[in-house]
């Protein structure tokens, strides 16, 4: 019995790998990360990092190695989501990134949604 890898499995660990940069700007940044959580409402600032970095492990451990991979995936849409309504809440509704937008943080929890199908 070979393994073999689907394209859908290439998208999930893709998906799951995007959050190793993510994580690393939370730890080097965790002094000044909360403030950006309570700008957007999501008080206090320091719990919302520390509950986002844990989904974010989660997420980007059990993606990556196919370890429960539908758990890790809604972990993924949590933080996705909560990162859009941030973002929106932060800067207004604006759609490019140009302009600080949600589309990316969207489309990446679109990919996370169709990798985990």
């Amino acid at each position: 019995m070979a393994f073999e890898l689907q394209p859908q499995d290439y998208l999930r660990i893709v998906c799951g790998a995007w959050f190793l940069p993510h994580l690393i700007g939370k730890v080097r940044n965790f002094d000044k990360a909360p403030g950006t959580f309570e700008k957007a409402g999501l008080k206090p600032g320091k719990a919302f990092l520390i509950l986002t970095i844990v989904l974010e492990v989660l997420a980007a451990v059990g993606m990556v190695f196919n370890v429960y991979p539908r758990v890790a995936t809604g972990c993924a849409i949590v933080v996705l989501l909560g990162a859009s309504y941030a973002v929106v809440k932060i800067n207004g509704v604006k759609w490019r990134w140009q302009q600080m937008g949600p589309e990316f943080p969207l489309f990446w929890a679109l990919a996370s949604f169709i990798s985990a199908l």
